[in-house]
């Protein structure tokens, strides 16, 4: 299956990576696309932006501060019954360099489709297959935690190399739920380029939990 997702209105029990809950009925603007994107998967290499100052540790820091604050912004709209939605899909499109440059995104809990080179692709991860037309059922809406929602993210990167326009930053960070107060750690790799409009984005991003035996 190939979908291509937008969006619709929800009620649904999902799994996340932390497990099977239920929330309750929301409804939200339907999402379709990132306005003025293109659908299509962007093909073979793109040259960096010639305009180009390099990515600082500065930037790295400054995208991942506003990472977290977009996940901690999705789930308090939702549990105030907002259009989470909508704010996702503002989120994704200033955060993910979809439209501007390939985007090599593995989600944690995504095994019938874990590669998502699309931005509606992304959105289904983020907000839930049931959320967005055309969505994997396997997405149960990680910016949301089930329902549940996140309170606070906090990033330790392990190291960060500069290389020019491109940054790689790898490290874990931890989820608290705005619920129960439970911690969740992740371990992540993110790359960092600077797009032709001058603006840093992510063009990599890769997240797993951490190994146990």
């Amino acid at each position: 299956k190939n979908y291509r997702p937008g969006s619709k209105v929800v009620n649904q029990t999902c799994t996340t990576m932390f497990g099977t809950r239920s929330f309750l009925q929301r409804s939200a603007r339907k999402f379709t696309s990132f306005k003025g994107l293109p659908k299509k998967v962007f093909r073979g290499n793109r040259q960096f932006s010639t305009a180009g100052a390099a990515v600082t540790e500065a930037d790295v820091l400054e995208c991942q501060d506003k990472w977290a604050t977009a996940i901690k912004t999705i789930s308090k709209t939702y549990l105030e019954k907002g259009d989470f939605v909508g704010a996702a899909g503002a989120a994704a499109g200033e955060l993910y360099g979809y439209g501007h440059t390939n985007v090599l995104f593995k989600p944690t809990k995504a095994a019938e489709y874990p590669f998502r080179p699309t931005g509606g692709e992304a959105m289904s991860y983020f907000v839930g297959g049931s959320n967005v037309d055309g969505g994997y059922e396997e997405d149960g809406g990680f910016a949301i935690n089930g329902g549940n929602g996140w309170k606070e993210v906090v990033f330790t990167n392990h190291q960060i190399d500069l290389s020019g326009p491109v940054a790689i930053a790898m490290g874990s960070y931890v989820f608290t739920c705005a619920t129960t107060g439970d911690e969740a750690k992740v371990e992540y790799t993110f790359g960092y380029k600077r797009n032709d409009d001058g603006k840093v984005r992510i063009f990599l991003h890769h997240s797993s939990v951490p190994y146990s035996q």
